[in-house]
């Protein structure tokens, strides 16, 4: 797992809720900004026994990570994303589930709760999103903020399950305010989203907090960059057994990696050098 703590150590310092699931908007599982090349070069330099199979991944001494939940809602009803405590415990406890093997775990530092209907549903505008965050976020660069929101819409009209920015080199004061993970309140553990609401979309979107890019990233002939996940064309719908995107590469694609865009029940895997 590429340690985002270890980056900063090295100096590298609409509308969701029921309704969602009955949308006719088109929707989209991650909205994560494709990796600059200034990032992708960090990646490599920092683990590359990930890409030759060399190495077992990154395995540092066990790092307890800060989480700061920020609960941004239309109104003060559940419905209007104002999820419950209960609800956030149990969003942690999927994530430590998830990272168990990784060498990372989370602690929660914190939740704060805001009504603002247009930071709740809209704050995949910029100027918004560094509005909310410039407000909210709190820790350090190492830390991990994660906004739960009623709606995330892109400007083209998509619904986005969430979205997280990679690690940064060389963070700019602009980069820390806006790092962190937004995801829809909707998918936690027993929300309103169906397919999607075991909470495996934070643990989707943590992933590229920590560095890890989509297993089908640049297609059959590009990669994520790590070795012992096989080629896959594209992103996988549903919960398809055996599906095999790339024929002329080896393995099955890994419809079962939190890294890909399966269902949620059938997220269940990283890979040994993914960790």
């Amino acid at each position: 797992m590429l340690p985002k703590l270890t980056l900063v150590a090295l100096g590298l310092s609409s509308l969701a809720s029921a309704s969602l699931t009955r949308s006719a908007r088109p929707l989209t599982r991650c909205g994560a900004p494709e990796p600059s090349r200034e990032q992708i070069k960090a990646a490599a330099a920092l683990l590359p026994d990930r890409k030759t199979g060399e190495g077992k991944g990154f395995r540092a001494e066990p790092v307890t990570v800060a989480t700061y939940f920020h609960v941004v809602s239309s109104s003060e009803d559940e419905e209007d994303g104002n999820i419950s405590d209960e609800a956030i415990a149990d969003q942690l406890q999927v994530m430590n589930d998830d990272y168990r093997d990784s060498g990372f775990s989370f602690f929660h530092a914190d939740t704060t709760r805001t009504v603002d209907p247009d930071w709740a549903t809209n704050s995949l505008d910029p100027s918004t999103d560094m509005d909310m965050k410039g407000s909210l976020r709190q820790g350090s660069y190492a830390d991990l903020n994660i906004y739960l929101l009623k709606g995330l819409i892109t400007n083209d009209g998509k619904n986005v399950l969430g979205r997280c920015y990679f690690p940064m080199s060389q963070p700019r004061d602009e980069d820390v305010v806006l790092d962190g993970c937004s995801v829809l309140a909707a998918t936690v553990p027993g929300g309103s989203m169906e397919r999607y609401n075991l909470g495996k979309t934070v643990s989707h979107e943590v992933g590229h907090w920590m560095g890890l890019y989509h297993t089908f990233h640049d297609g059959c002939d590009g990669g994520d960059g790590i070795s012992d996940t096989p080629a896959q064309a594209s992103p996988t719908e549903g919960c398809p057994p055996r599906r095999d995107s790339c024929p002329n590469h080896k393995g099955l694609d890994p419809i079962h990696n939190f890294m890909d865009y399966s269902d949620d029940v059938c997220l269940t895997e990283f890979t040994p050098l993914q960790m």
